[in-house]
């Protein structure tokens, strides 16, 4: 975390009065933790997953999304959230004009409180939440790609988007910058800051790096 997070974080730490749809978050939160536990000890297919592939689901602050969304301003076509979770990129990027605006969650539960908060926005059918793994998904033809994933994930990521993302692509990370790739720009202060990666920058970059060897 940077030192100079803002002070909005500490803000959200402060005891709130629990409302309605708080206290539905909370028992919904209560069940992927169960699941999780459940995923890991009983579910052969969750075990086979790498522990550095595996990516805790952290919900997106307001201002992350934001941020987010300021450095895709201008921009158009589709949009794919690697690693939804609750699908809330997905909606504002929707709601901004990307089509289509897809996450890929490997988690059901998330998927299904993904498309809970669709339905609740009215907008379930505009945006599509698939349950699948972002290591399998193609990104040849994406032009918009958002992440929210932990450090661990990162560097293989990179190779991915490499080499299937197309030259016109922008790459979006929230939290955690991509660790070799250098940003064309960032947006926000601490924890809310996300960072913007051209691909075409990306790959001169690196065939210049090449021949300087």
């Amino acid at each position: 975390m940077d030192d100079d997070a803002p002070e909005e974080i500490f803000d959200e730490l402060k005891p709130k009065e629990l409302k309605f749809w708080d206290v539905a978050q909370i028992a919904v939160g209560t069940g992927l933790a169960v699941y999780a536990m459940w995923a890991g000890i009983l579910q052969p297919g969750f075990r086979k997953v790498p522990l550095k592939l595996q990516v805790p689901y952290i919900p997106a602050s307001r201002a992350q999304v934001q941020n987010v969304m300021t450095l895709l301003k201008g921009r158009k076509g589709n949009l794919v959230d690697l690693g939804s979770g609750d699908g809330r990129i997905v909606l504002e990027g929707h709601r901004l004009g990307f089509t289509p605006a897809i996450g890929y969650e490997l988690n059901p539960w998330l998927v299904r409180l993904a498309r809970f908060h669709a339905w609740r926005a009215g907008q379930h059918s505009k945006v599509s939440y698939r349950k699948e793994d972002l290591w399998k998904v193609d990104l040849t033809e994406c032009k918009n790609v958002t992440v929210f994933l932990a450090p661990s994930v990162l560097p293989l990521l990179q190779k991915k988007l490499h080499n299937e993302l197309p030259d016109d692509a922008v790459v979006v990370a929230g939290r955690f910058p991509l660790p070799d790739w250098k940003p064309c720009r960032i947006e926000g202060q601490g924890v809310d800051r996300a960072w913007a990666y051209s691909m075409q920058a990306q790959r001169k970059n690196k065939s210049k790096l090449s021949q300087d060897k």
